[in-house]
């Protein structure tokens, strides 16, 4: 919530997106990131590209790409069987998701006053009008 009940911005909300670039190129994007956090909640690019509404496929093709600009794999597979399949991370992917868990914690904690205060700013600046 930007302001008290009843202000201006009160269902506004102010929503920044994380992104690992390089030159010109996206590496990860937002919905890279949470395809990155559906495989290790599921262990599975099936069920996380199931998760996100999106095609095996389109998961696939971003998860490749997204391993092709980094240089190293994320990703293990494991294919079915009795046991079923399974994806796992390789200790790169591993990595790269605990600093991305950790940045987004980071961030949030630190977001809510900076946000506060851009609100605050906004509110400030319409009640003069």
């Amino acid at each position: 919530m930007a302001g008290p009940k009843g202000s201006k911005y009160y269902d506004i909300f102010l929503k920044h997106q994380i992104q690992l670039v390089t030159g010109k190129d996206i590496i990860i994007n937002e919905e890279g990131f949470r395809l990155l956090l559906e495989i290790e909640k599921e262990l599975s690019i099936v069920a996380a590209a199931r998760n996100m509404g999106i095609s095996y496929r389109k998961a696939w093709g971003m998860l490749r790409d997204i391993e092709y600009f980094l240089g190293f794999s994320l990703v293990g597979k494991k294919r079915g069987g009795k046991a079923g399949g399974r994806t796992t991370f390789t200790n790169e992917g591993k990595e790269l998701l605990e600093a991305y868990n950790c940045l987004i914690k980071e961030l949030e904690f630190s977001d809510k006053d900076i946000i506060r205060t851009f609100f605050r700013r906004i509110n400030a600046f319409t009640e003069k009008k």
